[in-house]
């Protein structure tokens, strides 16, 4: 029987967790889930026969080897800054490995080791980013097929609460990890506009977005994420002159959120002196400028922020706690790991909560020399989905699915491809794109002359 390591049973796993297990007896494999809590493991393999829970620590190389030597395939599921080491080990035992994160430069810097020990570490492959990579390259495929030139693609993801779970001002809960979200966006947005390069700073990032509209669905606030300009070659867009790539949030959450950005709190490059005698208001006021009066704290930061005191932005940030004479109780806390912990308080999925991602692209796109038609065309593809509850949620099922149909596709030899990538290649997009729409995943397509 093959085995496949999944290492990590967090917020996002449960999906994953179910398609391995539900597979394993047809695929002849035994999943063992490796966490820094075996207790957490357990629980989401439950009673099932070929699953196996265990203690994993990354940090403890003998036993990461030792686990990873023992199987066919690894999935890792850790946060993005721990893959390094595991994938090291993959390479060494010469182990295919399949994350949904990013790939770091560091990552990077082990293709061609990789590909010398005759070993795909799939990167990229689960929801943002992985099913906008797939279904984006489905669509531009077929549009080179059809000889069209795309003269602009902007693509835009959310993992949000459901409109019926939406009962607080901000219109958002965690779905995915708490820490991702407060440091968001951090770094400079870099994407391409008209054929003119655009940077937006971190402190400016969320008074900088558009409005993105999604039929059925409602509107959005956009804006942009990350580093756009690398996938152009990735996608094969390489003179386009529009390319961005986005996250969604319900309409008035980025000028909120901006308020948290302007005054430092989702810095974590520092500790707040005292912080666990330190109440919240106390921590706002320390964050003010001396020279802005008022009659509270309140007023002052509507003055910093220049807007009205009863503002919504204003609502949305008392309603955290933030203003509150409460003690925040970290010990040399970082201002994030104060945000996070407060909003962990305040943004939770309850029980019965449904989660709901959110993706659309927006191509324009016009003939080529030899293409077909002679008008400039805007194609938009949209998705929604929406969880079942709090723990099998939207999110962990449009990280999970692609991950687990990849590692599927891997440890049976569907996939030829060796060194580090992403879910850009036919091989691997089109078989979980198609296994995806069987599971109900599927976008909406249209298509009008402009």
């Amino acid at each position: 029987m093959r085995n496949i390591l999944l290492i990590g049973a967090g917020r996002s796993s449960s999906f994953l967790i179910k398609y391995l297990l539900d597979h394993s007896a047809e695929q002849n494999w035994q999943l063992t889930v490796g966490d820094i809590s075996e207790k957490l493991a357990r629980q989401k393999i439950g009673n099932h026969p070929n699953g196996k829970a265990i203690s994993f620590d990354t940090t403890d190389e003998k036993m990461c080897a030792a686990e990873i030597s023992k199987s066919d395939l690894v999935v890792s599921m850790l946060p993005a800054h721990m893959h390094l080491p595991v994938a090291e080990q993959c390479i060494r035992l010469k182990k295919n490995l399949v994350t949904a994160s990013y790939v770091s430069k560091e990552m990077e810097s082990l293709d061609q080791d990789a590909k010398q020990n005759g070993i795909i570490i799939l990167n990229e492959c689960g929801l943002d980013p992985g099913i906008d990579h797939m279904s984006a390259m489905k669509i531009i495929s077929d549009l080179k097929s059809d000889g069209r030139e795309i003269i602009s693609f902007k693509s835009f993801t959310g993992g949000l609460v459901a409109p019926e779970s939406n009962d607080n001002p901000w219109g958002y809960k965690f779905s995915w990890n708490p820490r991702n979200v407060i440091l968001a966006g951090q770094g400079t947005a870099k994407y391409i506009m008209n054929s003119k390069y655009k940077y937006i700073p971190y402190n400016r990032l969320f008074s900088a977005g558009e409005t993105i509209h999604v039929k059925g669905t409602g509107s959005f606030d956009g804006y942009a994420n990350r580093d756009s300009l690398a996938y152009r070659k990735a996608y094969g867009l390489e003179k386009i002159p529009t390319m961005l790539r986005g996250t969604l949030r319900h309409q008035g959450f980025c000028r909120a959120w901006n308020v948290f950005v302007q005054l430092g709190l989702t810095d974590d490059s520092y500790t707040i002196e005292d912080s666990e005698h330190l109440t919240y208001r106390k921590l706002v006021e320390a964050f003010l400028p001396d020279e802005i009066a008022g009659n509270s704290v309140s007023s002052r930061l509507a003055l910093f922020m220049n807007l009205d005191e009863h503002h919504d932005v204003m609502e949305k940030i008392r309603w955290t706690g933030m203003l509150e004479d409460q003690l925040i109780g970290l010990d040399r806390a970082t201002p994030a790991q104060i945000l996070q912990d407060l909003l962990e308080k305040k943004w939770v999925l309850k029980k019965s909560d449904k989660d709901m991602v959110v993706m659309q692209h927006q191509f324009i796109h016009q003939p080529g020399k030899s293409g077909q038609g002679t008008q400039t065309e805007e194609t938009i593809s949209s998705l929604v989905v929406k969880g079942e509850d709090s723990v099998y949620t939207a999110m962990a099922k449009m990280v999970g699915l692609p991950l687990a149909i990849a590692a599927k596709l891997i440890i049976n030899n569907n996939v030829k491809l060796k060194g580090v990538q992403i879910p850009v290649h036919e091989e691997i997009y089109k078989p979980i794109l198609d296994e995806l729409e069987e599971s109900g995943i599927e976008f909406i397509e249209t298509t009008k002359k402009i």
